[in-house]
């Protein structure tokens, strides 16, 4: 499937947020930890959704999905071994946690999600390693045991990584004992996955200093728990607006989740009103350089520097983005150079700081020399941020713009065609 896009038209009206996609799969897995009912409401209906539902299913969970709203239950773990899922994605190696806490053993694939670099989970190995389990890795497949079950532990984290945070908190709240985790990322969606799990019977406690307390319990229970609305899908929205010249309210905007993007766009000649439905956001001036740099929460969030640099092509200047959570994340300004931007990747540290990119040879600093002018140009998405990128210098573009791959933004977004034409973008899905 591709899409189609006619370029050129300001966006205006409202929008609706969609639940939060890196929320809503780590929910189904901790699930996972009981054989009670969870039911998660204000599910968006995405393509990592589904990837997920076949996971949890293999394992053994009964799923309905009426509207947006997801009822999972796992009596029984039917199988320990979770080989043979047919599309890729990360989510597996999240499984290992609930898994050993319920039957002492699991064995999940190696497999990849966005095309971001490698994205090792050395640092996940680790943790449950440092909880009790003993893991092997195999040709395409990582093996774990714990056959005397998890023990608590005190875990410091050498970076604050989300995944292996989320891993860590699903593998320690029916460990015997307390675990420290220090360091931990501290992102809304880990807040929300902690609170749900709280809910469920878990003693989870949030320290200073990025400082997580878990104490171990025999047993979770069932939970109905409402997801938060989705801030990279906001940060998508509100750059849209801003680089059509339009003005759009985002409903469910959440404030507090997108402090650091408010001042960035601010600072960048936009603005944005906070309403009781959401967020306004437009375009008050020309748009002028910035420099941001990517950092995990509360810092400047790595997806949205991708929808971030097609506005920094409008902007009076030059333009730094330096990204420090992922090492290979600019493949897709090779696209927007195609439609006329001008844009240089560095292997420098062009941030306020070196970061742990320095001196290994990553493309991780992007220069952004503007304005310019973006032509329509058939582009092939590499990527699920990329891709929005990808849909709004396509909106800005003279002409129509061809975009392939569709289905990499189908993962994270709700029928993002159906939405965008409701705010008055030219788009068909062929």
């Amino acid at each position: 499937m591709k899409f189609l896009i006619q370029g050129g038209q300001p966006v205006e009206g409202e929008i609706i947020l969609a639940g939060a996609k890196n929320a809503v799969t780590k929910m189904m897995i901790a699930s996972l930890l009981t054989s009670e009912e969870c039911v998660l409401e204000n599910i968006p209906l995405i393509g990592d959704l589904n990837i997920t539902i076949e996971l949890c299913e293999l394992i053994g969970s009964q799923i309905e999905i009426t509207d947006h709203v997801l009822k999972i239950k796992t009596p029984q773990i039917k199988t320990t071994e979770v080989l043979s899922l047919s599309r890729r994605n990360r989510i597996p190696i999240l499984t290992l946690g609930p898994l050993l806490a319920r039957k002492g053993k699991a064995k999940v694939p190696i497999l990849g999600g966005d095309k971001l670099g490698p994205r090792p989970v050395d640092i996940h190995l680790e943790s449950l390693k440092k909880l009790g389990a003993e893991i092997l890795e195999g040709d395409g497949f990582y093996e774990a045991k714990a056959e005397n079950g998890l023990y608590g532990a005190y875990i410091k984290f050498p970076y604050p990584s989300v995944g292996a945070t989320e891993n860590t908190i699903l593998a320690a709240v029916l460990a015997k004992g307390k675990t420290v985790i220090e360091g931990a990322a501290i992102e809304p969606e880990i807040i929300e996955l902690i609170k749900m799990l709280q809910k469920m019977g878990a003693i989870i406690e949030l320290g200073a200093d990025r400082r997580i307390y878990i104490d171990g319990v025999l047993k979770l229970k069932g939970v109905k728990h409402r997801l938060l609305p989705d801030r990279n899908e906001a940060v998508s929205f509100a750059c849209l607006a801003i680089a059509t010249g339009g003005m759009i309210l985002v409903k469910g905007a959440i404030q507090e989740h997108l402090i650091t993007f408010l001042n960035t766009i601010r600072r960048l000649g936009a603005d944005y009103e906070v309403v009781e439905e959401g967020i306004k956001f437009w375009r008050i001036s020309d748009l002028k350089a910035i420099q941001v740099e990517t950092d995990t929460h509360p810092g400047f969030m790595t997806d949205w520097q991708q929808p971030l640099a097609v506005l920094l092509t409008q902007a009076y200047g030059k333009s730094i983005i330096h990204e420090t959570v992922y090492e290979d994340r600019f493949t897709y300004t090779k696209d927007l150079n195609s439609m006329g931007a001008n844009i240089e990747v560095s292997e420098e540290c062009l941030g306020e700081l070196p970061c742990r990119f320095k001196g290994k040879g990553y493309k991780h600093s992007a220069l952004i020399y503007g304005p310019t002018k973006l032509k329509a140009s058939k582009l092939l998405v590499p990527d699920l941020r990329a891709g929005m990128a990808h849909i709004i210098a396509a909106c800005i573009a003279e002409g129509e713009s061809e975009i392939e791959n569709i289905e990499e933004i189908d993962r994270g977004y709700e029928r993002i065609d159906e939405r965008l034409k409701e705010i008055g973008i030219k788009i068909t899905r062929i």
